[in-house]
C-alpha cells in the first residue's frame, strides 16, 4: 500500500500505478513542480525484466506467505497498524458523517 509516502520522489517511483493514496501536501507539491515524470510501472517493462534479468515469479502458497510475512517485523508490524488505524478513521468519519 503506497498510503505512507514521505516525498515526491517515492511517489515519482511508482509512476504508472494506477491507484496511490497521496497526502495533500505532496500532491501541492507534485502539482507545483516542473519535473519530468517517466512512467516507471507498465506490462511490458515487467515483462522484459522477467525474461532479461532471470527474474522468477514467486510461488507462495498461503502457508509459505504468512510464514514470510510474519518473519518480516516491520511488514507486519506497519500492516496491522495500517488495519487498527483505517477503523479508527473509519469510525471519526461514520461519526462525523451522523452529526
Amino acid at each position: 500500500m503506497g498510503a505512507s509516502f514521505r516525498n515526491t520522489s517515492q511517489i515519482l517511483e511508482l509512476a504508472g500505478c494506477d491507484l496511490l493514496n497521496i497526502s495533500p501536501d505532496l500532491l501541492r507539491d507534485l502539482q507545483n513542480s516542473t519535473a519530468a515524470v517517466d512512467k516507471k510501472l507498465n506490462a511490458s517493462n515487467a515483462a522484459s525484466a522477467l525474461a532479461s534479468e532471470n527474474i522468477s515469479p514467486l510461488k507462495l502458497d498461503e502457508s509459505n506467505f504468512r510464514l514470510q510475512l510474519n518473519n518480516d517485523a516491520m511488514a507486519t508490524e506497519k500492516l496491522a497498524e495500517g488495519i487498527r488505524n483505517f477503523c479508527i478513521d473509519t469510525e471519526k468519519l461514520e461519526a462525523l458523517l451522523a452529526n
